[in-house]
């Protein structure tokens, strides 16, 4: 347990304090949050971000807070002390750091980043190692998704793609007290640049992928900032893994060679871990992976070209750790992921539904080219599609785009609108579509929009392929500051689908 005199010491040390207020009693620290319904008595209360508000504050003195941080100062009884930081971002990882004791030698983690793929490819490592370990007669290892996190006892929904540091730093040290020995990160741009990794040591770092994404006034400023965000992922690895098929691959490399050793994977000539698609077998996507250590044949239960990519990126890893090939084998023959790449079909087989997380425009590419290489016996394409508020303003442009130009007919409906109004975020993407050629619907209720699509495929008398994309097995909705339940994209097309 640490103190406020410790919580000085340390932001002093790290030259991040701007002033404290004075207290000579050095009271225990019991929790460290920025959310005000989280505080218990003894709690540090972080001031952080663009909508925090001073009743934030209030509420979490009345819940008994002894001290907070951040970039102002703020009025507050004389019992609760005020620590005034430089960068709170800063701030939270390193005082999350020290109240919950990390130490870099005590659980291996690999962070995974990249525009597309970090779900599939932490669940595909995962699925590895805790095939690995319980071979062994070892606890399952922890894991932090977009899906869901994994504590090494505990299961919970996932919130943001990479929590912020108390949560992050309080998962990590529960991986360790559960006595896992690997951890596995989906690390996105925003934790990045916004420090939330700070102080971490990634044993492993994979760098999937590199597309536009995330631009806008509250994430990244231009693709460049999106693109250094993600190189620094590297400079925190041990060991560097990267997809040479990938765009801007040199500059990848030329980042990845500050790491003490560097993988290289993909179909490229070069690359230390090489695979070659091979042609379907009992139903299942295969491929070869030849490497030094190995030549080996691969199946996936998942469906999705692309998906073979992001399986090979996480046998480099695993071959890093040096997990058994047919422990890597067992894993991808058996691993799907909820919210990727999951089909349903009519009962006539006529109409087949996917439902995926695919929301950037590499994700929409890599699907639509899989789409028309693996379902070619389906003569028309009904997207069903929406696009955030507030944020990666781009996606707007290039998804309709590629949506008007691949499908037969498109409905554009609500995706996490935010503070924006879903009708004229619905209104601007499908004119993006009208203007690639495409025919489109605005529906903004998403459950009308899908049950809409698949009344259309279920009507016509061609085969029909439903792409219901971008939201995958997420749970809420974000509308205006709140989120609200929903019952995921799976869900509904399932019940639908049983209904006809």
């Amino acid at each position: 347990m640490i103190t406020t005199h410790d919580v000085e010491r340390i932001l002093r040390e790290q030259g991040l304090l701007c002033r404290a207020d004075k207290n000579e009693e050095a009271a225990p620290v019991t929790w460290v949050t920025c959310d005000s319904r989280e505080v218990i008595p003894g709690t540090l209360f972080i001031c952080k971000g663009a909508e925090f508000l001073p009743e934030y504050l209030l509420e979490a003195v009345a819940y008994g807070c002894i001290a907070y941080m951040s970039e102002e100062r703020w009025g507050t009884p004389k019992t609760v002390r005020g620590f005034v930081v430089k960068d709170i971002r800063r701030a939270m990882a390193v005082v999350s750091a020290a109240f919950f004791e990390y130490e870099p030698e005590a659980l291996k983690l690999t962070g995974i980043t990249g525009t597309k793929g970090k779900t599939t490819t932490a669940w595909y490592l995962r699925a590895m190692l805790d095939e690995w370990q319980q071979e062994k007669g070892k606890k399952k290892t922890g894991l932090i998704s977009s899906v869901e996190n994994f504590d090494g006892n505990c299961r919970s929904d996932a919130v943001m793609t990479t929590p912020e540091a108390p949560v992050l730093y309080e998962l990590i040290a529960r991986v360790r007290a559960a006595g896992s020995e690997y951890m596995t990160i989906e690390t996105s741009s925003q934790a990045l640049k916004y420090h939330r990794v700070d102080g971490l040591h990634f044993q492993v770092g994979i760098f999937l992928n590199i597309s536009e994404d995330h631009i806008s006034p509250g994430e990244h400023r231009d693709f460049e900032d999106y693109f250094q965000s993600k190189l620094s992922l590297l400079r925190q690895c041990g060991t560097a893994c990267v997809n040479l098929d990938s765009d801007y691959a040199q500059q990848i490399l030329k980042e990845a060679r500050k790491a003490q050793r560097v993988v290289t994977f993909g179909q490229h000539h070069e690359a230390q871990l090489r695979y070659r698609i091979l042609p379907e077998k009992d139903g299942k996507q295969t491929f070869e992976v030849t490497c030094p250590q190995f030549t080996e044949q691969f199946s996936l239960k998942m469906r999705g070209s692309f998906n073979i990519e992001n399986a090979v990126a996480a046998i480099a890893a695993a071959q890093v750790y040096g997990v058994p090939v047919h422990c890597m084998q067992k894993a991808l023959a058996e691993t799907t992921v909820p919210g990727r790449m999951e089909v349903f079909e009519s009962g006539d087989k006529k109409v087949c539904a996917i439902v995926d997380y695919a929301h950037n425009q590499l994700s929409f590419q890599k699907l639509f080219q899989t789409v028309f290489q693996e379902y070619r016996s389906f003569h028309r394409i009904i997207t069903v599609f929406g696009c955030p508020g507030g944020k990666a303003l781009n996606r707007r442009r290039e998804l309709g785009v590629l949506a008007g130009m691949f499908s037969d007919y498109v409905y554009v409906t609500s995706d996490d609108p935010g503070m924006e109004d879903e009708s004229r975020i619905a209104d601007e993407v499908g004119s993006y579509v009208e203007m690639a050629g495409g025919a489109c619907d605005c529906i903004a209720d998403r459950r009308i929009a899908i049950r809409s699509a698949l009344e259309k495929a279920g009507s016509g008398t061609e085969k029909t392929l439903v792409l219901v994309l971008g939201r995958g097995s997420e749970k809420f909705q974000r509308i205006g500051r709140r989120l609200y339940a929903y019952p995921t994209d799976a869900n509904i097309v399932r019940e639908l689908m049983a209904a006809h």
